[in-house]
Formats: C-alpha cells, structure tokens, sequence
C-alpha cells in the first residue's frame, strides 16, 4: 500500500512563488514515476510534471520555464517547485505515484493565486 501525502500550498499574490512538498510510503516508490496534478471545478484534472525514476522530466507547455519538478529517491519525496504564478495558476494540486499498474493520489493541497 502507498501512501501519498502532500503539504505547501497556500496564497500568493501573481509573480510569487510556492513550493510543493509530497510524501510517497511505500515500497519502490524510488522506482517509479512521480507526477503533479492540477484540478478547478467543473475541470478535468490536469497533468503539470512528471518526473521519472532516473529523473527525467516532463512539464505542460502552461508552466514550462515557471515549474520545476524533482524528487529524493532517499526520501521518497517529490516537490514542485512553483515560480512566477499567475492566477490561472490556482488550483487544487495533487502528488501521483504511478506505479504502472495503479495510481496512488493524495488528497490534494489549494494553491490560490490572487491578481
């Protein structure tokens, strides 16, 4: 079973910055592909970054050059670090730990970003 916990959202007014923290328990959570998510209401979730178990990485287009994902294989950790927010930024955020056959989700954590 895994386990996926994420903290630092918050509010920040536009141009700001946030980081993203995630918890992954688990047996080869090291092993797998880490990934953020964003969801608004009435919207499909929405895939901001993966990173893979060798550290390759993967960004929408939206946040390219603003976003920058990575993990500590030691820690089990994956953050999301978040520059440069705009309003259209604001959502709710969730950590992914797709293991290839299921995905683990964590309850999600509110970034608002103000004009």
């Amino acid at each position: 079973q895994v386990q996926v916990v994420e903290s630092g959202g918050g509010l920040v007014q536009a141009g700001g910055s946030l980081r993203l923290s995630c918890t992954a328990s688990g047996n080869r959570v090291n092993l797998v592909t880490l990934a953020w998510y964003r969801q608004t209401p009435g919207k499909q979730r929405e895939l901001v970054a993966t990173i893979s178990s060798a550290g390759h990485t993967k960004y929408t287009d939206s946040v390219l050059g603003r976003f920058t994902i990575s993990r500590d294989n030691t820690k089990g950790t994956v953050a999301l670090q978040m520059n440069s927010l705009k309003p259209e930024d604001t959502a709710v955020y969730y950590c992914c730990v797709q293991s290839g056959v299921f995905d683990y989700w964590g309850q999600g954590t509110q970034v608002t970003v103000s004009s």
